[in-house]
């Protein structure tokens, strides 16, 4: 079968791999859609990051391998001790490996894991044909919920934890730093939650018409001096809660200035360079940062049942192309900000 896969910085190649099978406790899924990260992108250009160059104490695995954690398939074989699964059943995958017995994992917190692995970053992943999958990361696809959404739960679930960790107020005022994926996906949770006041703040005009299709409010914040907007809208108390999904020095800087008294912002974001943070705004105004890792089965079912619901719309931002087109229109094409979301389709 045909797969990306991982040898290190600028080389992913298009190779010819085995087909897996699966083992006790796995499912094999043929992988529909298989969307690429930022993670993604910060492994090709600048990696290896999290790709092991050792083997993982999890997986066993290290480079080179097949990429992919973000997807959505079908059933296709099911290994020895599977109950409750199917061949056809359509699914989206929940990509953790986690070890079980740290703190963390005994605490229900598996996401923190302190010897966390992805499938696609530690293991072959879904940018391929056919991937292996433990049957703990399956998740069922309602008949209304199609595979290409299927293929954004992953991203949309990172979304929707770090909008539920914000925990603003149905009444509240929220600001989303960055219309990326997980930008929009921020916005996409907190108006499921019922947020009416959510603004999201990007300096790219494509973004924003981007985003403002789908019916957000934005903020250009070459334009407008975010922080005064902010404080006129809420009376002087500040935004309820501020989600930094740019991961630049200025985005962090004016969501500090917007947040109000002993209110988060929650950092979602993957920071390439280190920051020096305003720690003064923190402490005057007895605001804290949130840091925000992964999801859990939970965020997953929350985000599939809004999926259901009707929330979520991919219209204008997400593109579909083949896997021999992983290098030059996914990660060349999303590095040069000329797209948004690109989801691969190996059956094209």
């Amino acid at each position: 079968m045909r797969a990306a896969v991982y040898h290190g910085p600028h080389r992913v190649e298009i190779e010819d791999v085995p087909t897996p099978e699966p083992g006790p406790g796995e499912v094999a899924v043929d992988v529909a859609f298989n969307g690429i990260c930022g993670t993604d992108l910060h492994e090709y250009y600048a990696g290896p990051i999290f790709v092991p160059t050792s083997p993982h104490p999890l997986t066993g695995r290290q480079a080179p391998l097949t990429m992919g954690h973000e997807f959505s398939g079908t059933v296709a074989a099911v290994g020895p001790g599977v109950d409750g699964w199917a061949v056809g059943d359509r699914v989206a995958v929940e990509p953790i490996h986690r070890c079980g017995q740290c703190p963390p994992c005994r605490a229900g917190n598996y996401n923190v894991c302190q010897r966390i692995g992805f499938h696609g970053l530690m293991s072959d992943g879904g940018m391929a044909e056919r991937t292996v999958v433990p049957v703990h990361m399956l998740h069922r696809l309602p008949d209304s919920v199609s595979l290409e959404l299927g293929a954004l739960v992953e991203p949309m679930s990172v979304a929707y934890h770090a909008a539920t960790l914000g925990e603003p107020p149905a009444d509240g005022t929220a600001l989303v730093f960055g219309a990326g994926p997980i930008g929009i996906g921020l916005w996409f949770a907190l108006r499921g939650k019922g947020l009416e006041n959510v603004y999201v703040v990007e300096p790219s005009a494509d973004r924003r018409s981007a985003v403002e299709a789908l019916g957000a409010r934005t903020l250009d914040p070459t334009d407008v001096d975010v922080p005064a907007f902010v404080a006129d809208a809420t009376d002087g108390r500040g935004a309820d809660a501020v989600y930094d999904a740019a991961g630049v020095r200025p985005a962090v800087e004016t969501a500090l200035a917007c947040v109000g008294s002993r209110r988060p912002m929650v950092s979602v974001a993957i920071y390439e360079t280190p920051l020096e943070t305003p720690l003064l705004n923190l402490v005057m105004n007895e605001s804290r940062i949130q840091g925000s890792l992964c999801y859990t089965a939970a965020d997953y079912e929350a985000v599939i049942a809004l999926m259901d619901a009707g929330t979520y719309d991919t219209t204008g931002w997400v593109e579909h192309i083949a896997l021999e087109d992983v290098v030059t229109e996914g990660f060349d094409a999303l590095h040069a900000g000329r797209k948004t979301k690109v989801l691969v389709d190996p059956t094209r």
